[in-house]
């Protein structure tokens, strides 16, 4: 009765608090996400989200289609498990930056688990320097992070544009700028210091924090700006349009391994993350 893919969209609506966001996360266009959901009241005959020109909220109908949704699957993963036959086993010491985190990341690990339930997942979130350097360790299987262009290390997913990020409408900067940063060795910190140096511009510190949550909530109470890659914003925070500000060049997010052959619960890790980077990502949304 009710196609596992118009479910999906809801819940990501129902997540994101919006059209908009929800198809950011899902890589479809806001006219799709609302498709998706006109079916979905159809197929139901009930009215699940309320909106108007500035508002959206669950009905209680919606509210329990929440619930349903989840449920229904659920029951759909782990009976796809099931008939699968997966007979991967074994451990992934999994690294994984603070910002791809913040996406669907998180929904991606739990569908593989669904489908491959003899393989342990060991998940370490942290700075992408710090996790390479775990993983030349031998800490880390396989890291999902960042580099510079013209590094050779990982498999390139997708490559990002960096942008000076804050709360909208904030007005030009002046000397010093207030930077809002992750700590060193941090890529975007390096990449902020080098282009406000060669700019001949100067800055400060005024915050730092280890956690993509900490840099939000310093950017959005008006600390500072941040360095970001464009595509993959915090809520809430918007690309600077202040000429005066430097070029920072592009960022790349790649998937690294530390065996160069891989075992075959790594190489299905990797097959997952490198087929679903376009809900990785927020790709632009056209209006309905």
């Amino acid at each position: 009765m009710f196609d596992p893919e118009l479910l999906r969209t809801f819940l990501a609506v129902e997540r994101a608090g919006g059209f908009t966001a929800a198809g950011r996360l899902l890589g479809l266009r806001q006219s799709t996400v609302s498709g998706h959901i006109a079916r979905l009241e159809q197929a139901t005959g009930r009215e699940l989200i309320r909106r108007d020109t500035r508002n959206l909220a669950l009905t209680a109908d919606g509210a329990a289609m929440v619930g349903f949704a989840r449920a229904i699957l659920d029951a759909q993963a782990r009976a796809a498990a099931y008939f699968s036959g997966s007979t991967l086993t074994g451990l992934i010491r999994l690294g994984a930056s603070d910002d791809v985190m913040a996406l669907e990341l998180p929904d991606i690990l739990m569908e593989f688990q669904r489908t491959h339930p003899g393989v342990d997942l060991e998940l370490t979130v942290g700075i992408s320097e710090h996790l390479k350097t775990r993983m030349a360790a031998g800490e880390l299987d396989l890291v999902f992070g960042k580099r510079l262009p013209g590094e050779r290390h990982g498999e390139l997913l997708w490559r990002d544009k960096l942008t000076w990020a804050g709360r909208p409408a904030t007005p030009p900067l002046e000397d010093p700028v207030p930077l809002v940063t992750y700590p060193a060795p941090s890529l975007t910190r390096r990449r902020a210091l080098a282009a406000l140096e060669q700019a001949g511009r100067t800055w400060r510190i005024a915050c730092v924090s280890d956690s993509l949550l900490g840099l939000r909530a310093a950017a959005l109470a008006g600390l500072g700006v941040v360095v970001h890659a464009e595509s993959v914003l915090p809520e809430g925070l918007s690309p600077l349009p202040d000429p005066a500000l430097p070029e920072l060049g592009d960022l790349e997010f790649v998937l690294m391994h530390r065996r160069t052959r891989r075992t075959d619960p790594e190489q299905a890790l990797s097959d997952l993350i490198a087929a679903n980077t376009g809900r990785l990502r927020h790709p632009a949304i056209d209006a309905p």
